[in-house]
């Protein structure tokens, strides 16, 4: 076996990860319809999507909403969660 080098941008396709989606407050609160009140509420009430600090910054991965909503979907009146 010989030793391959990778050059910075040649990495081979086994060594790439796909990055999720982020959305910021304002994305999230467009996405939902809601207010960024809403979001900030929601956050510090534990109520609504997982979210991650980057410094100062806020984001929400775009898979963490969707499990969010999935979580929260009814079918009918009596199941609302």
């Amino acid at each position: 076996m010989t030793d391959t080098t990778y050059q910075t941008g040649n990495l081979p396709p086994e060594a790439t990860v796909a990055l999720p989606k982020l959305l910021n407050q304002r994305d999230l609160a467009n996405y939902l319809g809601k207010s960024t009140a809403w979001c900030e509420r929601a956050r510090w009430a534990g109520e609504g999507p997982k979210w991650c600090k980057l410094g100062r910054h806020v984001r929400y991965r775009a898979d963490d909403v969707l499990a969010w909503l999935e979580a929260n979907a009814c079918t009918s009146t009596s199941e609302e969660v």
